[in-house]
């Protein structure tokens, strides 16, 4: 294809290796450089990948290439310069989620790339899966206000476990697990967020003294509706309820119900789902339901690769097409400013107010 758009891959961990091998598969990109602080990293991708130019900082990166845009999928902690950097160099820019550390550096981002013309997309990944789309869909039809329960717990190990305390060293799991969940609260409400409490807990003594591996938040939006999210990591985390989303309304409820065989805790167990339950409220003069459950199978959903390259492909039509991703962006500051809130409470004990 003519004209594809060299894409800057920042970061060469888990999902950057993901998001390259998208770029790589879409006829629309071309790798122009992958980025990472690690020499193994880097290199260990690129011959992975076939071989493309390394670099050790997204500077060097920019100086050397023609690239058009950028993919951030480094530590939460460093979104927010690498973005603003690219986006001053001219780039669009793809960031793993969250898209900064506070909201108000969030919003000056979006400021920025809308002064710039130019296309922010954040990684929120369960936006584009068919499943949770549908999800979305059917609350939608089950009245106001809503419930919304959803949690994500991972029994984590090795290196798993090391993984998550290197990100415990800038964000706790309720802000960087919680970002996707409530952003799916936010998009079946399609209201104003209020206020937000929350709890949490210090279950290890591999963290800091500061942070804590066990959280949970309620959030209450304009409309009346209510969210509850909990998330924990580590090797004393219960296997036991992992897996709660589900939401329920005036006219009846629908859940995502997980099934065994895909009760996992890698990557594709954090997207695979089972099947959806749909069950309406509505009885007959004797007090009986009128319509049994609906199910609706989840056959065929797509593996986390395939949802990078789903995410990417928007990325793809977002700057090709000139998208409107201002519901988009808004949605991600919301769900960026509802988690922050959460861990505010946690460490002050108190309700906290939203602007």
């Amino acid at each position: 294809m003519k004209n594809k758009i060299p894409v800057i891959v920042v970061g060469c961990g888990n999902m950057g290796s993901s998001h390259a091998l998208a770029y790589q598969q879409l006829p629309g990109f071309e790798i122009a450089a992958l980025v990472s602080r690690s020499p193994e990293s880097r290199n260990k991708l690129s011959k992975k990948l076939g071989g493309y130019p390394t670099f050790s900082s997204l500077q060097e990166a920019l100086k050397h290439s023609n690239a058009q845009a950028v993919s951030v999928n480094t530590y939460p902690d460093s979104h927010g310069p690498l973005v603003k950097e690219a986006l001053n160099a001219g780039c669009h820019v793809f960031v793993e989620k969250p898209i900064a550390l506070t909201a108000e550096e969030a919003s000056g981002l979006l400021r920025l790339a809308k002064d710039k013309d130019l296309k922010l997309v954040v990684g929120y990944i369960l936006r584009v899966h068919p499943s949770w789309n549908r999800f979305i869909e059917l609350a939608k039809t089950l009245g106001k206000p809503l419930v919304m329960r959803m949690n994500l717990n991972q029994q984590s190990s090795g290196p798993q476990w090391y993984t998550h305390r290197q990100l415990m060293q800038s964000m706790s799991p309720i802000v960087d697990c919680g970002v996707h969940y409530v952003d799916v609260m936010c998009q079946m409400t399609a209201s104003r967020p209020l206020s937000v409490n929350a709890i949490g807990a210090r279950l290890s003594g591999e963290i800091g003294p500061e942070m804590y591996n066990y959280g949970q938040l309620q959030v209450r939006f304009e409309d009346g509706s209510v969210g509850w999210y909990e998330a924990g990591w580590g090797p004393m985390i219960s296997a036991n309820a992992h897996f709660i989303k589900d939401v329920m309304g005036p006219l009846g409820s629908v859940s995502m119900e997980d099934l065994p065989e895909k009760a996992t805790d890698d990557l594709e167990g954090h997207t695979q789902t089972g099947v959806l339950r749909l069950h309406q409220a509505a009885t007959n003069a004797q007090g009986d339901f009128l319509h049994a459950d609906s199910l609706f199978q989840m056959e065929d959903e797509p593996t986390h690769q395939q949802l990078c390259e789903l995410e990417q492909q928007f990325f793809y039509d977002a700057i090709k097409s000139d998208l409107d991703l201002s519901a988009h962006l808004t949605d991600a500051v919301n769900s960026l400013k509802i988690v922050l809130a959460a861990d505010r409470s946690i460490r002050e004990g108190k309700t906290i107010y939203l602007d």
